[in-house]
């Protein structure tokens, strides 16, 4: 019989009050791993009460104390390094390589929270009038939630609620229904660490239970990761019902490559910034701009490159690329690979319909390359979220870095290039979040915000880094004077 998950609320493993499940699915054997609680207001309700009851005394409790909890959760983490990456491919598609950097990048942000006693330190200044001192102060600012995605089901989720716990609040996730295994595993070993009751707790789920966190009073604030459409519907719901929020959607990321460029190395660099992940992650290249003549080179590099990528099921250690999450996002993918002949692109190599020995019934999309992308045209403006990677040509620098500052999303760009007057210009020039400088996918380590511009991002305050310590906190001036 296939395993029903459980909410985790109250320091308890708790049964949701819905009748309605969902299946998950591993992509590759289309095998069912679980069914996923479709949770319910009422249990989203529940989460929320065991989240205030638990704040007071968390927040009393020393900040030192509380990062020690964060110790222990990283050697925890540690132990289990290899289930927790093991889920990841089983659930998500990902290769295992993938799956270890990705649980690796999550322990980087357990190490962040770790160092929130320095982070929450405040200022002040002595005889700012006459006898009258004044001082910051940072202080818990209560109960935060965070709706993850399906793509990183480990990273993401311990991007938010390291640092949250750590600076005294309590917290609530709500992941992915896709990748909701992954999510319970973390807080098998959260159970471990016997935190106070409603520090952390977990609700299962799809819409219903994202709703009603984001409608919920008892919710100070919402974190957010997925798509564009999707995080213009939290920012609006959360700001309308006084919360704060940290919306990042979605993106379409370009890489610029000059004709000075190392042509072997930078593609390298751009087949693991397309198709890492199966081009499942909001810092994948999306489209490439061959500026002047590094076009045609570039062109025929990324076919021999890409043409020798091994497709395959994420577990087997050879397997370079794996499948994406679901059939109906293949079909999604494939009918944007359509769009794009249609509007003119040339299909350099065409991943439609890859098949993989043993795993026939798995959804996979093998490596695509569209040449002679036009702007303005679909593949060239809108998030395909696949494996698929779009070539323009730009005549010049500035034409490059037009292109790219036309596109509605802002959360990543790159530059491959020798010359340092370029890179200068490219980081002064282009309206992006995140920049790559020979590198192709630019994503901040936990010690630095997680950027992001225009429609990749909605809200004020982005996630990791310093923007985390103001997000959880709130500022205290405190003025006094001793008669």
């Amino acid at each position: 019989m296939t395993k029903r998950l459980q909410n985790y609320i109250g320091g308890e493993w708790v049964e949701s009050a819905a009748s309605a499940t969902i299946p998950v699915i591993d992509p590759a054997t289309c095998e069912t791993l679980a069914e996923c609680p479709d949770s319910t207001a009422a249990d989203v309700d529940r989460a929320v009460k065991a989240a205030r009851e638990g704040f007071a005394e968390w927040r009393a409790t020393p900040v030192m104390v509380r990062a020690q909890y964060m110790h222990h959760f990283k050697v925890l983490m540690e132990a289990n390094f290899d289930k927790l990456a093991d889920m990841v491919v089983r659930e998500n598609g990902k290769t295992i390589d993938e799956a270890r950097g990705e649980v690796r990048r999550a322990v980087e942000a357990i190490d962040y929270g770790i160092g929130v006693p320095f982070l929450m330190r405040s200022d002040g200044m002595e005889d700012v009038s006459s006898g009258i001192d004044e001082t910051t102060l940072r202080q818990p600012a209560g109960v935060f939630a965070a709706i993850t995605p399906f793509n990183f089901p480990n990273m993401v989720p311990l991007w938010f609620l390291p640092t949250a716990i750590t600076c005294g609040n309590t917290f609530i996730l709500k992941p992915s229904p896709q990748t909701p295994v992954s999510a319970q595993l973390l807080y098998e070993l959260l159970d471990e660490l016997d935190l106070p009751p409603g520090v952390v707790n977990l609700v299962q789920g799809g819409v219903t239970s994202s709703m009603a966190l984001m409608e919920h009073p008892g919710v100070t604030g919402v974190s957010f990761v997925g798509s564009t459409p999707v995080a213009k519907i939290v920012y609006e719901t959360c700001t309308r019902h006084g919360k704060r929020v940290q919306a990042q959607g979605g993106a379409k990321n370009y890489i610029a490559v000059m004709p000075d460029a190392n042509m072997e190395a930078s593609v390298r660099n751009i087949l693991g910034a397309a198709y890492g992940c199966a081009g499942q992650r909001c810092l994948a290249a999306a489209v490439v701009v061959g500026v002047g003549e590094a076009y045609d080179k570039l062109r025929d590099e990324l076919v021999k490159q890409a043409s020798k990528l091994r497709v395959g099921y994420g577990l087997n250690e050879q397997t370079q690329m794996g499948s994406v999450i679901s059939a109906a996002s293949r079909e999604r993918i494939e009918r944007m690979i359509a769009r794009g002949v249609e509007e003119g692109a040339e299909v350099i190599l065409d991943g439609r319909g890859h098949k993989v020995e043993g795993y026939e019934n798995g959804t996979f999309v093998g490596p695509t390359i569209l040449g002679e992308v036009k702007p303005g045209t679909t593949v060239a403006t809108e998030e395909i979220f696949g494996p698929v990677l779009s070539l323009m040509r730009a005549d010049d620098f500035d034409e490059a870095v037009e292109v790219i500052n036309s596109s509605h999303y802002g959360n990543a760009a790159s530059i491959f290039t020798s010359s340092g007057g370029y890179a200068r210009e490219f980081k002064y020039r282009v309206n992006a979040g995140n920049i790559g400088v020979n590198i192709g996918v630019a994503a901040p380590s936990a010690s630095f915000p997680f950027g992001g511009q225009k429609d990749s991002f909605f809200g004020d305050l982005h996630g990791q880094g310093s923007d985390s310590i103001e997000f959880y906190t709130e500022r205290k001036i405190v003025i006094e004077r001793w008669l």
